[in-house]
């Protein structure tokens, strides 16, 4: 009968063991952007931005309103959403058109300065999502909206600059 009880309270050790939620990587501290229409296509969005325990940044896109197999290219780009030419400052991992989603793990800039969650969500940038890489569609913002300390305080919507080509 011993052996029986400890047997069956080894079981029920490991059962609770397994069903233990797994440990999560984020902290908990979250900030999320509207992505506003940026040309005649009918594609809005959030770009939430989820702090990792290594203080790095999870880019989360979701986008309404796309569809088909394309990729469409992301850019975190320096200043305000309406200034034509803005340098970017990252390039995020593009949408998939027929989901709407991209995600990308952010912990340096594209000139390899390092970033912090707390030192992008005070940036002064915008995210834009172009129809294209290269070519004409290159110039066309699906949606986009500003990011940090770029944001309006009064929300009003801001006209949205063509990208510098390179």
């Amino acid at each position: 009968m011993r052996v029986f009880a400890l047997i069956l309270s080894g079981l029920v050790i490991m059962s609770c063991q397994e069903s233990q939620p797994a440990m999560s990587e984020f902290t908990g501290n979250e900030v999320t952007y509207a992505l506003q229409p940026g040309s005649e296509y009918p594609i809005s969005g959030l770009a939430t931005f989820k702090e990792r325990k290594d203080g790095s940044t999870s880019v989360i896109i979701s986008l309404d309103g796309t569809e088909g197999n394309i990729l469409l290219p992301v850019h975190l780009h320096l200043g305000d959403i309406s200034a034509a030419d803005a340098d970017v400052a990252a390039w995020l991992n593009p949408v998939a058109a027929k989901n709407g989603g991209s995600e990308t793990h952010l912990n340096r800039l594209a000139d390899e300065t390092p970033i912090s969650y707390n030192e992008l969500k005070n940036l002064s940038a915008c995210i834009k999502i172009h129809l294209a890489e290269i070519g004409p569609d290159r110039d066309v913002v699906l949606a986009g909206g500003n990011i940090g300390s770029a944001v309006s305080l009064d929300g009003s919507r801001t006209s949205m600059g063509v990208c510098k080509s390179e």
